[in-house]
């Protein structure tokens, strides 16, 4: 099985609130057995656009990243973070 990853960049925009998403989200990704890879931290842009903030999350495979995404638990955690933050989010299927 080949291992898929939610990449996702985000701006947040109401950081004392921002928080709100992630308690929210934590059930769907212990639920589904997200892994995190990349989680914030010091980058460096070197083309293109960027936004302040990297997320990588390791899942088993496709069917489960996209599980854990349409997931009820994280579609209630979505709906804060769309609150909080504008983001640019894919699900791609590992190497």
């Amino acid at each position: 099985m080949t291992k898929a990853y939610w990449i996702v960049r985000v701006s947040v925009r109401n950081p004392a609130e921002y928080p709100a998403y992630l308690t929210a989200a934590r059930p769907a990704f212990e639920k589904f057995g997200a892994r995190f890879l990349v989680r914030g931290g010091p980058f460096e842009c070197m083309e293109g656009s960027a936004r302040e903030r990297n997320v990588v999350v390791e899942f088993a495979d496709m069917a489960t990243a996209q599980a854990c995404y349409q997931s009820a638990e994280y579609q209630q955690a979505r709906a804060i973070r769309q609150q909080h933050a504008d983001t640019d989010f894919i699900i791609a299927e590992g190497a």
